[in-house]
């Protein structure tokens, strides 16, 4: 009798789960972005790499990598050309200087709006940060990762480094994507968002 429940209840968590794997993640942008890569429609990875994909390797969240940051803005900037990793360039300027601690350490990072975004409906105010740090090559994509912010009403601006990403250009050579800046570099290892995509 235990036996036939026992296979019961195997039957019908099978029958229910409908081959459908949860999507994995600690936080809610950690599934967000899982779900995004396993999208035929969205992800930036090969079919090859997406077909056996459960999840991106990311770190634990970590509240020492969320920072406020005193936001300078630098109003007439002028308008240039970023390079990427194809010949492509993306036409950028500098919105601001953004000044935060990390461990009782001072950084000051440009802050980015590019005129293309900017002509999308709902990216109005849409801010890029790329930035390096001491653990890329290691632990992290070697060219830098990335940040999305909003531009802030007022001057201060919170600055999430467990929402960092790498560029989808680690996925799939035919992106093309911005390099980050020399000046953009922290001088720490920076242990929080997605690590280096192995495939």
């Amino acid at each position: 009798m235990k036996n036939l429940i026992y296979l019961f209840l195997c039957i019908s968590v099978f029958s229910c789960n409908d081959g459908k794997q949860p999507i994995l993640g600690d936080t809610e942008w950690q599934r967000e972005k899982n779900a995004e890569f396993k999208d035929a429609s969205k992800s930036p990875l090969k079919s090859r790499d997406r077909k056996n994909f459960k999840s991106l390797d990311f770190f634990k969240f970590d509240s020492t990598f969320v920072v406020e940051a005193i936001l300078k803005r630098t109003p007439g900037s002028e308008w240039f050309d970023m390079e990427t990793t194809t010949e492509r360039v993306s036409k950028e300027r500098v919105y601001g200087i953004i000044t935060f601690k990390i461990n009782g350490n001072t950084y000051s990072l440009n802050v980015y709006q590019g005129q293309e975004m900017m002509q999308e409906k709902g990216f109005e105010d849409y801010l890029f940060l790329p930035y390096s740090d001491k653990s890329n090559g290691e632990t992290t994509y070697g060219g830098g990762r990335y940040l999305d912010l909003r531009i802030p009403e007022g001057d201060t601006i919170v600055i999430d480094f467990n929402k960092t990403y790498n560029p989808y250009c680690v996925y799939n050579e035919k992106y093309s994507c911005p390099l980050v800046p020399l000046e953009n570099y922290i001088d720490e290892e920076i242990h929080a968002g997605m690590k280096n995509f192995i495939p």
